[in-house]
């Protein structure tokens, strides 16, 4: 099991749980709070389809925290 306490780790554990829920959008999932899709796309500014965008995603964490 791994503990998250560092506020880097905090802020890895939400980009990753907004990972996890738009790939699941993007199998054609719903979430009962509203689109993850458009959620991230006014965040982080992105433009696209869901695809493009979890895309676009995925290429800022590893960006951020891969170096």
């Amino acid at each position: 099991m791994y503990t998250v306490e560092t506020p880097q780790e905090f802020e890895l554990y939400a980009l990753l749980r907004l990972k996890s829920a738009l790939k699941l959008e993007v199998a054609g999932m719903k979430h009962s709070k509203g689109s993850v899709y458009a959620k991230v796309k006014k965040d982080f500014g992105f433009k696209g389809n869901k695809q493009s965008v979890l895309d676009q995603l995925i290429q800022h964490i590893n960006n951020k925290y891969n170096q």
